[in-house]
């Protein structure tokens, strides 16, 4: 359940962009608190060390308008689920990532801070699963860039950065190949128009906040770290749905990189100051790693 919606400063627009973005979090339902706090796992405090204290998340779920318990609830799910290990020191809460969590983590950064569609190397991969492969399986295929074309036949255009998948396709009749006539018509292959409409409502969502930034507008390092873990958090939800195709499979017009752009532009100017509040908080400082949507 949402708290009250605070007041908000007229004078500033990145705020009430802020306060809009938060609006619309809440318009869509039962929120998953645990999928936020993944969010701000990955995005925030894994590059930190991955261990972050529970009132810092408290903070940021305050300012989210979600209630204590029901981030305490996230978090026995997420223990339980084995994503993250708790720990005591004192009186205060301490939340680790898990291995399991960190392998998860690893195999979605590529796909949410590269900084364009990847490369093709005008090789195909083709599986062709048994009867009876489970949900996870498919999961986990199509996180690696695979397309489901119907129950048992998975295909993936190769990348110079694509994940290997030897132990996903385990078991599977697989079948790699150079050549396809007419290979403009794997787009009709996946359901493009549906995630090219969430490229399309992200960009109308978060253009007010881009354009209040790049006008000079500041934030407070709260306000900061939270459009940022909505920013990723819904750049992430669209993302990791798209098979992340190569610029020559894509439809014409494709909003991805309009809404990568503005995903990059926000992401850049909240930097500075959410770090800062990270700082504040207590995490490790950042260590070398990772560009934020740049080449992988």
């Amino acid at each position: 359940m949402a708290s009250d919606r605070p007041m908000v400063s007229a004078e500033n627009p990145a705020t009430r962009a802020l306060e809009a973005l938060i609006d619309r979090l809440h318009a869509r339902g039962r929120l998953r608190v645990w999928s936020l706090v993944i969010t701000i796992f990955g995005d925030a405090i894994v590059p930190r060390g991955g261990r972050v204290s529970l009132s810092a998340l408290q903070d940021i779920m305050a300012r989210l308008r979600i209630e204590p318990g029901a981030l305490r609830t996230a978090m026995s799910r997420l223990a339980s689920d084995h994503w993250v290990t708790r720990e005591r020191q004192g009186r205060n809460s301490f939340f680790r990532l898990d291995e399991h969590g960190r392998h998860a983590f690893d195999l979605a950064t590529r796909r949410i801070y590269a900084s364009g569609p990847p490369a093709w190397t005008g090789r195909w991969t083709v599986a062709l699963a048994p009867p009876g492969v489970d949900e996870k399986t498919v999961s986990e295929l199509t996180a690696l860039g695979f397309l489901r074309i119907n129950g048992a036949v998975h295909l993936r255009p190769e990348t110079a950065d694509a994940a290997d998948a030897g132990d996903a396709l385990s078991g599977m009749l697989v079948v790699h190949g150079e050549s396809a006539e007419h290979p403009e018509a794997f787009r009709a292959l996946w359901p493009s128009e549906q995630i090219g409409d969430a490229y399309r409502a992200f960009v109308d969502a978060y253009r007010p906040l881009a354009d209040a930034l790049q006008g000079g507008r500041r934030m407070t390092p709260l306000d900061a770290m939270t459009a940022r873990t909505l920013l990723i958090h819904d750049w992430r939800r669209i993302v990791l749905r798209d098979p992340g195709l190569p610029l020559a499979l894509l439809p014409e017009a494709w909003p991805g990189e309009a809404a990568r752009e503005i995903a990059r532009d926000i992401d850049r100017l909240l930097h500075e100051p959410s770090e800062n509040w990270l700082d504040a908080a207590g995490l490790k400082a950042a260590t070398a790693g990772r560009e934020r949507f740049a080449s992988v």
